[in-house]
């Protein structure tokens, strides 16, 4: 079997806020639902939009069946 992967990049929008379990749920469904299985969940620094700093965030790696 061949398999492909994608990493989602989940963050607040504030700096110094933290990720819901909410809004993670939210996330792992939407995916869930396109068929993608949740491979690995990594804590990092996420880089902001604005500035050169980043914030904690979450990288979310999924991986489904080609």
């Amino acid at each position: 079997m061949a398999y492909e992967y994608k990493v989602a990049e989940l963050r607040e929008k504030m700096i110094g806020g933290k990720v819901s379990g909410d809004r993670l749920q939210k996330v792992l469904n939407e995916h869930a639902a396109q068929g993608w299985r949740l491979r690995a969940i990594t804590s990092a620094d996420v880089k902001g939009r604005v500035g050169p700093g980043g914030v904690e965030g979450l990288l979310i790696t999924f991986e489904r069946v080609v």
